[in-house]
C-alpha cells in the first residue's frame, strides 16, 4: 500500500485452493499483477507445504512474469520430523523470488525487529535502497545479539520448538476435553480453530467476544484476517501449559453454561490467551 499497490485477496483454505484462485485472479486482473505473496508455514492457518507446491509457484510466476514474495518467518517452529522447505530450494526460484526470515520466532526475540531477506539480486538491491532511506539500522547491541544467535549453538532453537510442541499438545488435548475440537497444527505458534457449530451463526467476532467476556480467554477472530477467515479463530501458543489448562477449564464452563456464567464462576481461574 505504501508503494501505491492495489491488493487483491484470494481464498487459501488449502495450498491447492490458493494456487487455483491465484491463477483465476491473475487472468482476471487489470492491470496484471506484479507480485504474489506466499506464507508457509502460514499465519494464521498454520498450514505447511512441500517442495512440489513451490515448484508450481515458480512455474506459475515465470509464466506470468510476476515476482514472488515468500514469508518464511515460522520455518523453525515445526513439529514434524522435517523442517518446512524454502522456495529458494527450487531451481530458478532466485529469478523471480525473494524470501524473508525473522529472528522473532526462531530465537524468541519479538520486538527486536531483526530479520533478513534472501533471493533475487534485483529485489534485494531495491530493498536495500528503500531501507537506506527509511532508517539507519537497528541498535548496535541488538545487531550483535542477533549475530550471536545466528552464529552460536542452535540447541536453543530445539528447546524453543519443544516448548511450542508441548503447548500445542496440551491445547489440543485440553480443549477437546472441554468440548472444542481444534486440529493440531503442524507448524507455527498458532492453531487455526473452527468456531464450534453451535456458535457458527454468531460469527468469529462475536464468538471471540463471548470467550473474552465470559471465559476470560483471548483469541483472534478469523474475520480479522480477511473475509475468508470467517468461521475460525486463531489461538496463540503464548501461554504456559498450566495457563492453557486453566483456559480450557474456562472454555468448558462457557460451552456448558453459555453467556449465563457469572463472574464468580471464574474466580479461581486466571485469564489466558
Amino acid at each position: 500500500m505504501i508503494a501505491g499497490a492495489a491488493i487483491r485477496h484470494v481464498p487459501a483454505t488449502s495450498p491447492e485452493e490458493y494456487l487455483s484462485r491465484i491463477g483465476m485472479a491473475t487472468r482476471h486482473s487489470v492491470p496484471s499483477p506484479l507480485a504474489m505473496v506466499v506464507n508457509y508455514p502460514s499465519n494464521p492457518t498454520a498450514q505447511v507445504v512441500d517442495l512440489d507446491f513451490y515448484k508450481e509457484v515458480v512455474r506459475f510466476a515465470k509464466k506470468h512474469e510476476i515476482w514472488v514474495l515468500s514469508d518464511l518467518a515460522y520455518a523453525d517452529i515445526y513439529f514434524g520430523d522435517n523442517p518446512p522447505p524454502s522456495i529458494l530450494q527450487i531451481d530458478g526460484a532466485k529469478d523471480i523470488a525473494i524470501e524473508f526470515q525473522s529472528l522473532s520466532k526462531t530465537y524468541a526475540m519479538p520486538g527486536w525487529r531483526m530479520g533478513f531477506a534472501a533471493g533475487n539480486e534485483k529485489l534485494i538491491g531495491a530493498l536495500a535502497r528503500i531501507k537506506s532511506y527509511l532508517d539507519y539500522g537497528a541498535y548496535t547491541p541488538i545487531q550483535v545479539a542477533a549475530a550471536t544467535a545466528l552464529n552460536g549453538p542452535q540447541d536453543v532453537v530445539d528447546e524453543i520448538r519443544a516448548v511450542y510442541r508441548a503447548r500445542r499438545d496440551v491445547l489440543v488435548k485440553s480443549m477437546a476435553q472441554a468440548g472444542w475440537e481444534i486440529p493440531a497444527p503442524e507448524a507455527s505458534m498458532f492453531a487455526w480453530a473452527p468456531v464450534p457449530e453451535r456458535y457458527r451463526e454468531k460469527g468469529s467476532m462475536e464468538f471471540a467476544k463471548d470467550l473474552l467476556i465470559h471465559a476470560k480467554v483471548a483469541v483472534s477472530p478469523g474475520i480479522g484476517f480477511g473475509e475468508y477467515g470467517e468461521g475460525f479463530v486463531r489461538v496463540a501458543l503464548v501461554e504456559n501449559e498450566h495457563r492453557i489448562r486453566q483456559a480450557a477449564r474456562n472454555v468448558k464452563k462457557f460451552l456448558t453454561q453459555g453467556t449465563n456464567m457469572a463472574p464468580s464462576d471464574l474466580s479461581d481461574m486466571a485469564p489466558a490467551k
